[in-house]
């Protein structure tokens, strides 16, 4: 698994912290220095941390496991969106619904809901309805698609949180510490990195640098879905080949020898 690159974070303004008025004193650990009244981010740290977070989602990736990335932000809820579409994982980027991950079954009940007008739709069920019941159910599921359509696939509760801004998210990390799900997160220097099981320490706030850090993160989970495939695939053609084996040692094996009795 490639390292992360150093300059590329450098570039992008990761180590950029918050005015030093804002701190949180628990993040003294990854602060560099003070400049002009802003806390710079010990970048080596950052490529570390990264680098362990990387290696974990590339280990859940490979065991099939799916990470769920939330960030509702404006800066950041398109990019998230982008990388976590392209590893096929889940993403809330617009409201986190209460108790999503505590109460999932609720949620699942309110995505079922959706697939259930899709196939009215797609059945013709939906044209049978008075013209006021389908303009109420177009809107109900325009609703659903906003909130869940990201999660439509997420049929159990996710081995990871991804988040972006710890503070703005809360409610998503209490969630996932109340049930022990690993949280990952970007966490700026005001932020409290304490609830945080794989904390990254730089900027939350531009996207350039939350697209600096996601770039290894979901290298590293593409990795992962890579080598899954292949151990699948080469599953299947021993499967493949164990009948055929078969079939030949039958073929090839020593036709019994006619007994008296039966010649007589």
């Amino acid at each position: 698994m490639p390292r992360t690159n150093f300059q590329d974070l450098l570039d992008a303004g990761v180590h950029f912290g918050h005015l030093k008025r804002k701190w949180n004193p628990k993040m003294a650990p990854y602060i560099f220095m003070e400049k002009k009244g802003i806390h710079i981010v010990d970048l080596h740290k950052t490529v570390v941390k990264i680098d362990e977070a990387a290696n974990m989602m590339k280990q859940l990736a490979h065991a099939g496991r799916r990470v769920l990335f939330v960030a509702t932000k404006k800066q950041a809820k398109d990019v998230v969106a982008e990388y976590a579409q392209s590893v096929g994982m889940p993403y809330v980027t617009e409201r986190w619904p209460g108790g999503m991950l505590t109460n999932f079954p609720t949620i699942r009940k309110a995505v079922k809901k959706m697939h259930t007008i899709d196939e009215m739709m797609s059945n013709g069920t939906f044209e049978t309805l008075a013209k006021r019941e389908r303009l109420q159910v177009t809107r109900q599921r325009a609703k659903l698609e906003k909130n869940l359509g990201s999660i439509s696939d997420l049929t159990r509760l996710p081995a990871a949180l991804f988040v972006v801004d710890v503070q703005k998210e809360m409610n998503a990390v209490k969630e996932a510490n109340r049930l022990n799900i690993p949280v990952i997160a970007i966490v700026d220097t005001c932020c409290d990195p304490t609830p945080i099981d794989y904390v990254i320490p730089g900027n939350d706030d531009a996207a350039k640098s939350i697209s600096a850090v996601l770039e290894p993160l979901c290298a590293a989970m593409k990795e992962g879905l890579e080598e899954r495939k292949l151990e699948k695939d080469k599953e299947e053609v021993k499967e493949g080949e164990a009948p055929a084996k078969k079939l030949r040692s039958r073929k090839n094996a020593p036709k019994a020898e006619k007994t008296e009795e039966s010649e007589n």
